[in-house]
């Protein structure tokens, strides 16, 4: 199996655009390095798991309300491809009605994009860039809200390929997953019209290396949306957790809303604000059967569930919404 053909139409569509050609020239050889089976040793069994699937279109699709596929199968083929997904576990990202039966992933993302797409830009015919795109559900999302093109981007392979076994039954439409991340973007690409960045920002070193690489994929005008965890608190405050936070070993800055809306104004984004704020819920993130491991409940104080495991305020989520110059 050849996993560049997987981007045949994107490539040749990103060599026809001026904007991206550059970029096109070099994507093979991050896409080929990005899906290495000497690299990653379970993408050969997830490469197999996609090959199981059968050769057949779903032919009723929704991305406006969820991410929909249906088709008139006997029960028996709808129990195989479920079984088949199975092997792909743990799905993080979702949830999906495939052929009749739920992929009940550990988020309830469609949640976070009830949230956040009333205070979106019309999407209608953008190009939209959609990093740390785990599977590429909210990819399908911008896609049923009209985007001309979406590119997720995520260095997971195990993503890479449950984005690609429920693609193998969409067929040819203009929204792909990636196997790369933000820093192997070409400098100062400044080609897309909406940016996104959801759940990313906490897990970077330097978050404001992080929005400068954002800004840099916008052009002139173009919009970003950034969801990321904060705290509450004042201008200049930030959580830097010493060890983990919610479990978790690579969070690194936890902003005050005023402060990561300082930060955005000084990597020179024009009137930033913050659209929506919560506390992330054990029914928006949970283990399921579909994601079997441990998940908010577990990384929660057992007895104060307002605190992380380790003592730190509990996960709380905001989106902001700002333009490029």
């Amino acid at each position: 199996m050849n996993y560049l053909d997987f981007y045949r139409p994107l490539l040749a569509e990103l060599s026809a655009d001026a904007r991206f050609a550059q970029w096109a020239t070099q994507l093979p050889a991050q896409i080929e390095e990005g899906l290495s089976e000497t690299r990653y040793g379970d993408l050969a069994q997830w490469r197999d798991s996609f090959l199981k699937l059968p050769k057949l279109r779903a032919t009723q699709v929704d991305f406006s309300h969820g991410v929909t596929l249906d088709a008139d199968l006997p029960t028996s083929q709808r129990q195989a491809i479920e079984q088949t997904l199975r092997e792909l576990i743990p799905w993080r990202k979702g949830p999906y009605e495939i052929f009749g039966f739920p992929i009940n992933t550990e988020w309830r993302s469609d949640w976070k994009w009830d949230r956040v797409a009333p205070h979106l830009d019309n999407l209608n015919g953008r190009h939209i860039l959609d990093v740390g795109c785990g599977n590429g559900y909210h990819c399908w999302r911008m896609h049923g809200a009209g985007a001309r093109r979406v590119i997720g981007i995520d260095p997971s392979p195990r993503f890479v390929m449950q984005f690609y076994s429920l693609k193998h039954f969409v067929g040819e439409v203009p929204v792909d997953v990636l196997p790369i991340g933000i820093e192997q973007l070409p400098a100062n690409l400044g080609c897309f019209d909406t940016t996104f960045s959801m759940g990313v920002l906490y897990h970077r070193r330097s978050p404001m290396d992080h929005l400068r690489e954002l800004r840099e994929t916008l052009r002139a005008g173009g919009q970003l949306v950034l969801e990321t965890l904060v705290i509450e608190g004042q201008m200049g405050e930030v959580l830097v957790p010493e060890g983990r936070y919610a479990k978790m070993n690579n969070v690194w800055f936890l902003p005050a809303p005023d402060t990561l809306l300082s930060w955005l104004r000084k990597c020179g984004f024009k009137n930033p604000r913050m659209v929506e704020m919560n506390t992330t819920s054990l029914d928006e993130q949970r283990t399921t059967d579909w994601m079997l491991y441990h998940s908010l409940n577990e990384f929660l104080d057992p007895i104060d569930k307002s605190k992380t495991a380790e003592g730190h305020p509990a996960p709380i989520r905001a989106t902001f919404i700002a333009e490029a110059p």
